[in-house]
Parts: C-alpha cells; sequence; structure tokens
C-alpha cells in the first residue's frame, strides 16, 4: 500500500477474518434518496452483522451540524448518543468468508484523515475489496428500472462487472474521495450509484436501494434477500404516480423523460445484442447459484 495521512489506528484487538470484502456507505451529499444507506442498513439486518468498532467522531464532524440523540435509558436516565461512523461484521451466507458493512455519515472536516482512518480498517482486517454505494439526483423518471452507474479499479474489472462508467465532472463526496482512497493504496475497489428522480429525491426512495443491492449480489455472488423492500418499491412508485398524475405539468415532464429513457434503452438493447452468448450463459448460471437453483437436472 501506498503511504496514507496519517490516521488514528484502529484498536489492535480486531479479529480475525477471512477475505473479507467491505461494503461501504455514507449519509448526506452521496445519498440521494436515502437510498445507499437504506441498502446498507438492510444488509446489516439480513446478514445479522454485529458490531465492531466506531469511528471516534470528535476529529471529524461539525456537532452543530452533526449533532448528538438524547436517548432514555431505563425510562428514567438520559444519556447522549454521538452520530458517526460504525463498522460491524457478519459471514456471507452460504460461505465461510466475511464481509465488512461501513454504516458512515460524511464527515464535515479533515476528509483526508478520515479516509486514512478507514484505511487502517481495511489493512488491519485483511479486507481484499471495498465496494462504495452511492445515489445521486438525476433526470430519470421514477416509472423505469432504477440506472446504476459506476467506476472500479481498472478497466478490466469495470468490464467484467458491466459498470456503466459515470460521465459525471464536478463538486464530489466522501464516496467518490473514499474509493480514491482505497485505489491508491492498492485495494480493488469498485463504486455503484444509483440514479434518483430528483423531483422525488427528499425522500426515502426504496426502488433505488433495491437497485444498488442486486449490483451487490452480483459482485460478491451471493442471494441477498429482500424482505420487504420490493412491496415498498412498488407501493413508492403507486404513490409518485398518483401526485404526478394529479399534476399536469408533472405528468407532462414525467412523460418526456420516459421518451428519453425508452430512446437510451432502445440504445442499450443494441448494445445488448452484441453479447457474447458464452458471456449471457455466464451470467444466467451465476443468477441461479445464487439463488440456490444450480443447473443440474431437477
Amino acid at each position: 500500500m501506498t503511504d496514507r495521512v496519517p490516521g488514528r489506528d484502529p484498536r489492535p484487538d480486531l479479529p480475525e477474518l477471512n477475505e473479507p470484502v467491505m461494503i461501504a456507505a455514507f449519509e448526506g451529499w452521496n445519498d440521494a434518496g436515502e437510498a445507499a444507506s437504506t441498502a446498507l442498513e438492510h444488509l446489516e439486518l439480513s446478514w445479522d452483522a454485529t458490531p465492531l468498532d466506531s469511528i471516534d467522531p470528535e476529529d471529524y464532524y461539525d456537532f452543530q451540524v452533526t449533532r448528538p440523540l438524547v436517548r432514555l435509558s431505563d425510562g428514567v436516565s438520559r444519556r447522549v448518543e454521538w452520530q458517526t461512523t460504525r463498522l460491524s461484521v457478519a459471514t456471507l451466507p452460504g460461505t465461510d468468508r466475511h464481509v465488512v458493512l461501513l454504516n458512515g455519515i460524511e464527515p464535515n472536516l479533515r476528509w483526508r484523515s478520515f479516509c486514512a482512518e478507514l484505511l487502517g480498517y481495511v489493512e488491519a482486517l485483511g479486507v481484499t475489496k471495498v465496494i462504495t454505494l452511492g445515489a445521486m439526483q438525476t433526470e430519470t423518471p421514477h416509472t423505469r428500472p432504477t440506472p446504476i452507474s459506476g467506476f472500479s479499479f481498472d478497466r478490466g474489472s469495470a468490464g467484467e462487472l458491466r459498470v456503466e462508467p459515470s460521465s459525471y465532472e464536478g463538486p464530489t463526496g466522501i464516496v467518490g474521495v473514499f474509493h480514491q482512497a482505497c485505489v491508491e493504496a492498492g485495494v480493488p475497489a469498485v463504486s455503484f450509484w444509483a440514479s434518483v428522480p430528483h423531483y422525488v429525491s427528499q425522500a426515502r426512495v426504496p426502488k433505488a436501494a433495491v437497485a444498488l443491492l442486486h449490483r451487490v449480489e452480483e459482485v460478491l455472488d451471493v442471494e441477498v434477500p429482500l424482505g420487504g423492500l420490493p412491496e415498498q418499491a412498488e407501493e413508492w412508485e403507486r404513490t409518485v404516480s398518483e401526485m404526478a398524475d394529479a399534476d399536469d405539468e408533472v405528468r407532462e415532464y414525467v412523460r418526456q423523460l420516459e421518451e428519453q429513457a425508452s430512446e437510451e434503452e432502445q440504445a442499450a438493447a443494441s448494445d445488448l445484442e452484441e453479447a457474447s452468448g458464452d458471456a449471457i450463459a455466464a451470467d444466467f448460471e451465476r443468477y441461479l447459484r445464487r439463488r440456490g437453483s444450480g443447473s443440474s437436472g431437477s
């Protein structure tokens, strides 16, 4: 690994893990529609993750922005709970491998030191790959499948993961900074970003969270139980459609976005026709393996 900016070292009694992968998401600017944080929290619950460690928030957060919370203890006394970035660990279903889940809050201060501290955990835990999740506001209709863009640590892996390269240039958040820090440190890293309709991005968007979880499934080659998220996504889409239909201007705007999306889907379908039969068969076999069906006779 390359030299990194000094940060606090992880505690010395961290457990030994088996080929762990780290999945990270951060609340804040990187999390339109709370899609990334919802996906990460769903993984914590589905995989029964246990707490591993947390980042001391003192150096990284402005407490007037990321305020501590007051909680009741035993229904009588109060305690202060400091919001911060936390790590937990779980075993990937059907394997003996571990996954480290990084449930973060975008820091207000000292981003390079913050990333250096996270890289300390990556190194100490022997993390083999880092997957970052994000979500951004785009001009996409809520009625179409959620587009997922992203970037990877090299061109070859991007092709294998079918990551659509992002053409975005401009201000970035902690997801982009941490991803780059991993690559510079020699840690394989891939980042997935869900496109959230900008006209509904202020509310929780479970449909985008489901799309991110599907990409996690593909990368890890394991089934991710979705629980009630698909039903929540359907209910969300119905509700937004009803609201859009009630306003002539919004309904026309959504129609224009749908036409634009249809043109893009046709172009994507044309590209798909050029894919080799072997590649499609390999994708299908991986899907069957994740779902536990297998490819042998029934």
